[in-house]
């Protein structure tokens, strides 16, 4: 049998993607191909907005309710969620061969450095000292089966809210999936 402490829990899993993600900028900077840029920058994106949806469903809820100053750093989280989606919906339009491309990557680079330093310094290990091990590994679990049903690409008007996420996020994810599908759009 599994023990908790063998599974990822939920610090685990998001700092994995912190890690995909910014490998996928760096790459992205490296390549020169337009297609392969394409590529690679419509599947971090895919990724990122998977991950934040699913911050937004389960952590924040868990931030709220376990750290001391729970709500402002969720507050803030999401102000930090909302520029990621605008740098994101940006380089979804922009030609990757343009310096409107560049700029947006950069400003995409410089503010997920932030956002990832703001959470793994700071909120990761409050979570782990305040959470149960059993209980953060049964996050990861519920994170990763959100990151399954949620949209594929930035909806910056979209509320960045739980109760939004879980009533109309699925819905949203399967017409994003199926816009993906038909435009031969690359996601993991």
């Amino acid at each position: 049998m599994t023990t908790s402490q063998s599974r990822q829990d939920v610090v685990d899993v998001l700092t994995a993607d912190h890690r995909d993600a910014v490998a996928l900028i760096g790459e992205v900077w490296t390549i020169k191909d337009p297609m392969m840029r394409r590529d690679l920058i419509d599947t971090c994106i895919s990724e990122l907005v998977r991950h934040a949806v699913a911050e937004e469903m389960y952590v924040y809820p868990a931030m709220r309710k376990h750290l001391p100053d729970g709500e402002k750093a969720v507050e803030h989280d999401i102000e930090e969620h909302k520029e990621l989606e605008k740098a994101m919906k940006e380089l979804e339009s922009a030609d990757v061969s343009t310096p409107e491309f560049e700029a947006a990557l950069r400003r995409l680079e410089t503010q997920l450095a932030d956002h990832v330093q703001d959470e793994e310094t700071e909120q990761f290990p409050e979570l782990r000292r305040r959470i149960p091990a059993d209980e953060l590994v049964e996050l990861a679990g519920m994170v990763e089966a959100a990151k399954k049903l949620a949209p594929t690409r930035p909806h910056p008007a979209a509320p960045n809210s739980e109760l939004f996420h879980k009533l109309v996020g699925p819905g949203v994810g399967l017409v994003d999936r199926l816009r993906d599908k038909l435009t031969g759009r690359a996601t993991r």
